[in-house]
């Protein structure tokens, strides 16, 4: 039983959250395959992560604790992206006005943006010796064909022959891996969780997929949920900060959200 959480709000929507009271409502293992954090508003947890020399992000960590076992972030994170605001009216390697790419690390391998400086932090304490270095967007379209496609490949591989995963997307994207079809959706946002057949939202996404803004592994879940009516859509009340880094207590307050989820999956 694979099921997805995704979200309708590109920041905040409370995806991690909800994914880790349903790995405790469920017992399943957690997958994040893509994700990032930013070097200023992110910083602490920035810091947290390459003072051990490492890069991952909290939503990865909180994954990681929550699910079954021993593992490390990276194991169910394999592509983890580094950001940083970039003031001003220009755009970056990738095309962004209002921040730019510095750092990829993809599995146990680097990637690094060659037209701006990275943080001395990350310089000093990241294993960044044979880093791959681009320097246009022609060259980081042909390394993410040899790391990146690989990895998601690998990571898609190992959710199939899981017993029960939970896969929670990035941002507002509506699914992390491209032909990724789940027994079930919940798309999360600020006070409820709409829930869908995953057959019918991984159809939705092909219908969705290949905008000229997006490309064909960058559907948004607001132009896929446009196309579709949800199973059930549940009310989920606010939750203090204590209960938010407990699981069992999110379990509880959400437990008729991952009802209707279960019951959408066995339908």
């Amino acid at each position: 039983m694979n099921l997805l959480v995704a979200g309708a709000d590109r920041v905040d929507a409370g995806k991690t959250t909800f994914s880790v009271g349903l790995l405790e409502h469920t017992g399943s293992v957690g997958f994040k395959p893509r994700a990032g954090n930013d070097y200023w508003f992110d910083h602490d947890d920035y810091r947290r992560a390459v003072e051990q020399g490492r890069l991952y992000g909290k939503d990865a960590k909180r994954l990681a604790v929550a699910g079954p076992g021993d593992r490390r972030p990276e194991l169910l994170n394999p592509i983890h992206r580094l950001w940083r605001p970039s003031p001003g009216s220009g755009s970056g390697l990738l095309g962004k006005t209002d921040r730019e790419f510095l750092l990829d690390r993809v599995g146990d391998e680097y990637l690094r943006n060659g037209t701006v400086e990275l943080p001395e932090s990350a310089l000093e304490q990241l294993p960044l010796g044979d880093a791959t270095v681009v320097e246009s967007t022609e060259q980081l379209n042909a390394i993410m064909e040899r790391l990146h496609l690989p990895a998601l490949d690998a990571i898609a591989r190992e959710i199939d022959g899981s017993d029960r995963t939970v896969v929670e997307s990035y941002g507002d994207i509506a699914r992390p891996l491209s032909g990724f079809e789940p027994d079930a959706v919940a798309v999360v946002e600020p006070r409820r969780a709409r829930i869908y057949p995953g057959r019918r939202y991984a159809k939705a996404c092909t219908v969705a997929a290949g905008s000229a803004a997006d490309g064909q592994l960058e559907e948004r879940v607001p132009a896929v949920v446009e196309l579709l009516d949800p199973t059930v859509s549940v009310e989920l009340p606010p939750l203090g900060s204590d209960d938010r880094r407990n699981p069992a207590a999110v379990a509880d307050a959400y437990e008729p959200a991952y009802d209707a989820l279960l019951a959408t999956a066995f339908e």
